[in-house]
């Protein structure tokens, strides 16, 4: 059969201040002879949105609606920034909003690229958590765009999912907490 090596990390985004895509590859270590299996995707490809120029400067733009990812992508993301210019202080260390989805479009459903199953888990009725972290988070005022900071309980908000455009709806903010509690399905990150 087929023998692959394991994932590769993740690449950065392949574009700067816009929703993009990142990378990983695997390679093939054995091909496979006399009929044997196959292999299997050597590459998989995931939403990401990066907030700093390959310069470190800031992309200086608000995001609206709100872009989201799996909660995934953070334990990636501060893997890379560990040696970035991130204050580590309190104030900066980050906040989860929980959210009640209306509404989301059938786009959501369909997706079944292997870093993008998260998606299927997105439900109208559902509470969600996500997570503003850095770098995500202004650097000014502490908060993610698209949190619904000035939004009361009945404010409709919107949301994208980043790695598919298709897949996007609306929410009500329920409140904000200091740690995300939800499940690991219902859990996303401000991206």
């Amino acid at each position: 059969p087929c023998v692959v090596g394991e994932w590769s990390h993740w690449s950065g985004c392949t574009e700067q201040c816009q929703p993009s895509l990142r990378i990983r590859r695997r390679y093939v270590q054995q091909e496979p002879k006399n009929g044997g299996e196959p292999c299997p995707a050597l590459e998989e490809k995931a939403g990401c949105l990066e907030y700093l120029t390959y310069q470190g400067e800031d992309c200086g733009h608000e995001h609206v609606p709100a872009f989201i990812t799996t909660s995934e992508y953070g334990k990636e993301r501060k893997r890379r920034a560990a040696s970035s210019l991130w204050p580590s202080d309190k104030e900066a260390a980050g906040y989860c909003v929980e959210f009640k989805t209306e509404s989301l479009s059938h786009h959501c459903a369909l997706e079944n690229r292997p870093y993008a199953r998260w998606m299927q888990y997105l439900r109208e009725g559902h509470t969600v958590c996500v997570a503003c972290q850095p770098p995500a988070m202004n650097t000014d005022t502490h908060r993610c765009s698209g949190d619904g900071h000035n939004a009361d309980g009945d404010k409709i908000l919107h949301w994208e999912a980043v790695g598919n455009s298709q897949c996007q709806g609306t929410w009500k903010k329920i409140r904000q907490l200091e740690h995300c509690s939800c499940p690991l399905v219902h859990s996303f990150i401000f991206t």
